[in-house]
C-alpha cells in the first residue's frame, strides 16, 4: 500500500487495515477462548470460591453448592460458551491492544514508532495488575452485595449470571487501567502535552467516575470506589510523568537550537567583509 513519509494512507486502505487487525484480534480471541474450554473447570472453580467451594462439593459428590444454580436444557452449554469466550477475551488483550495501538502506529514518523514501543511493553503488565486487583476486590463485593439480602429470604443465584458478572469485572479492571498507558504513549508520539493532560483535571475526574459508574457491572460503593481510586491516581501519574518527558523534550529542543545558533554566528564571523 503507498504511504506517504508521515506514514498516511488513503481511506480505503485506513478501512482496510482495520478490516486486518479486527480479524487479527477475533483469531487470538478464538485461540484463548479455546484454551478456556479446556480449562472450563478448573476457572469456574476459582472464580466461584466467593460464593461457594466448588472443588469441595465435587470431590463430596454434592449436588448443591450454595446458592448458585445453572437453569435450563441449554444453560451449562451457554455457560461454558460464554466463559470460554470472555476467557479468551482477557487472555488475549495484551494482543489485540497491541492491534489496536498498531493500528494508529502507520500514521507515526519512525522516531514516534520506536517511542510508541512503551505502549506494547507497558500494556499487558497494567491490563494484569487491573485484573488482579478485580479478583482481590471480588469477595469484599460479593459480601457486600450479598450484605443486602433480607434476613427471611434466600438468594439464589443463576451460575451464568454470576460468572458474567465476574469476568466482566476483571475485563473492566484491566481495560481501565490501560489509561496511564495511552497517555503516556501519547505524550512521547508527541501528540499530547502534560500540561494538556492535567489542565482538565476537573473533567478528567468527572469522565473517570461517570466510566466507573457506567461500565461497572456492580453499583456496590466498595468496587466502585477500588477502580475509580487508582485511576484518578493513574491519571496524575501519568500526567506527572507527562510533565517530566516535556521537560527532557524541551531542554533538547533548546540545545539543538543553542548549538545551530552559535553554528550560525561563526559562520558569519568568517564571512564578514572586516576578516577578507
Amino acid at each position: 500500500m503507498s504511504t506517504s513519509s508521515r506514514g498516511t494512507m488513503p481511506l480505503l486502505d485506513h478501512l482496510r487495515e482495520l478490516r486486518g487487525r479486527v480479524i487479527k484480534s477475533a483469531l487470538f480471541i478464538f485461540l484463548f477462548a479455546i484454551v478456556g474450554w479446556i480449562y472450563y473447570g478448573e476457572i469456574i472453580a476459582t472464580l466461584s470460591s466467593p460464593v461457594c467451594d466448588l472443588r469441595a462439593a465435587q470431590a463430596t459428590d454434592s449436588a448443591e453448592c450454595g446458592a448458585l444454580y445453572i437453569a435450563g436444557v441449554l444453560g451449562p452449554l451457554n455457560l461454558q460458551l460464554k466463559v470460554s469466550f470472555l476467557t479468551g477475551v482477557i487472555l488475549s488483550a495484551p494482543f489485540w491492544l497491541y492491534q489496536l495501538w498498531a493500528f494508529i502506529a502507520p500514521a507515526l514518523s519512525w522516531k514516534e514508532k520506536r517511542n510508541s514501543v512503551f505502549f506494547i511493553v507497558a500494556a499487558t503488565p497494567f491490563f494484569a495488575l487491573g485484573a488482579t486487583l478485580a479478583y482481590i476486590v471480588l469477595p469484599l463485593a460479593i459480601k457486600v452485595l450479598f450484605g443486602f439480602t433480607p434476613d427471611a429470604l434466600d438468594n439464589l443465584i443463576r451460575f451464568d449470571d454470576y460468572l458474567d458478572f465476574v469476568l466482566r469485572l476483571i475485563l473492566i479492571f484491566g481495560i481501565a487501567f490501560e489509561l496511564p498507558v495511552f497517555l503516556v504513549s501519547l505524550n512521547l508520539i508527541g501528540v499530547l502535552s502534560g500540561r494538556s493532560i492535567l489542565k482538565p483535571w476537573r473533567f478528567a475526574i468527572f469522565g473517570i467516575t461517570f466510566f466507573v459508574a457506567a461500565f461497572s457491572p456492580t453499583a456496590d460503593p466498595l468496587s466502585m470506589a477500588a477502580l475509580a481510586v487508582p485511576l484518578i491516581l493513574l491519571y496524575y501519574g501519568a500526567g506527572g510523568i507527562a510533565l517530566l518527558v516535556d521537560k527532557k523534550r524541551d531542554r533538547k529542543r533548546n540545545r539543538f537550537a543553542d548549538d545551530e545558533a552559535s553554528g550560525v554566528d561563526e559562520v558569519e564571523a568568517i564571512d564578514s567583509p572586516e576578516s577578507i
